[in-house]
């Protein structure tokens, strides 16, 4: 008994790695963003807190 795994089909494989470099674009979009996220949910939060002050 060998321990090879089955050999993927060329498009298979082809179709996958475009979906693993997808995922991980897309991830580096997101950890870039998050920052900038961040900072305006806590100015939404300061902003909202102000107001409950004021009013």
């Amino acid at each position: 008994m060998s321990s090879t795994l089955p050999r993927l089909d060329p498009d298979r494989s082809r179709r996958r790695l475009q979906l693993l470099a997808e995922i991980a674009g897309a991830k580096r979009v997101r950890a870039r963003e998050r920052p900038r996220r961040a900072r305006h949910q806590q100015l939404r939060e300061l902003i909202a807190a102000r107001r409950r002050l004021a009013g």
